[in-house]
């Protein structure tokens, strides 16, 4: 298969931020839309279970799914037999206040479940968790599944407040949702849109919480953010990535994704 050029130039901290990277961040493919495009025609074109066989020999770092109570892209029984041919980091998210969710994940024991604070039939996850006003839910839940020996990460906006509540309810680590960040970058402010995230990571650096990022990174901005996060430990990015993909090729895409965070 043709290798295509990387599309990512310029230096690390270009345009102002200076970071040194000091950690290999780790991509995790988020693999709903493939089981979105399984569920348009049923059946089970594409393969599921081959995909992410693939995924994995082409350099992913992790597998990560989010089932919903629709189950309109993966689906609960899907999350069990991925479970069994899975080789390398698993991470389910979800919404903890789901009872089905909270009893599939602790059925499974992924590496790692990240809790987002979805509505029913959201159509995609659009905040973090307002770790002040629901601190105790989350401590209250959290401890289910760390007592489960399953590392938990939470949606966090990169509001500095948020992240120090966050560590007050116990996870692991904080997923710093980047909306706004990939809208900024998108509009040539990048500088001013990574501002917040950068604020907010130093602070969970401080306070010793690990970061994983995600929502709406790309080729065009996930080199930019992987550089200027300090302490930045894994992505988890589908959308952009099975669109790609479409155009340059699954191993392709997947290789110049990693390649975007060295």
């Amino acid at each position: 298969m043709l290798k295509l050029p990387s599309p990512f130039g310029g230096r690390a901290g270009e345009g102002g931020f200076r970071v040194k990277k000091q950690i290999m961040t780790k991509l995790s493919v988020n693999i709903n839309k493939l089981a979105t495009l399984r569920n348009a025609r049923g059946g089970n074109n594409p393969n599921l279970i081959q995909c992410v066989k693939d995924i994995e020999q082409f350099g992913t770092d992790g597998i990560t799914v989010h089932p919903r109570p629709d189950e309109r892209h993966i689906r609960y029984d899907d999350v069990y037999v991925l479970k069994k041919i899975i080789t390398t980091e698993f991470n389910i998210e979800g919404n903890p206040t789901e009872d089905k969710f909270v009893d599939l994940v602790l059925n499974n024991k992924p590496t790692q479940v990240t809790l987002v604070p979805d509505f029913t039939n959201q159509l995609t996850s659009n905040q973090g968790w307002n770790t002040i006003e629901h601190q105790q839910y989350l401590k209250d839940i959290i401890s289910v599944f760390k007592n489960a020996g399953i590392r938990v990460s939470i949606f966090v906006d990169p509001i500095v407040e948020m992240v120090e509540a966050a560590k007050e309810t116990g996870t692991d680590r904080i997923e710093l949702y980047t909306e706004s960040y990939a809208v900024g970058f998108a509009s040539g402010n990048k500088q001013s849109a990574i501002e917040p995230f950068i604020k907010a990571a130093n602070k969970a650096n401080e306070i010793g919480l690990g970061i994983n990022a995600g929502h709406d990174l790309d080729l065009k901005n996930l080199n930019y953010f992987a550089q200027n996060i300090p302490g930045l430990l894994e992505v988890s990015i589908g959308h952009a990535l099975i669109c790609d993909a479409i155009y340059l090729g699954l191993e392709n895409t997947v290789q110049l994704y990693k390649r975007g965070l060295s």
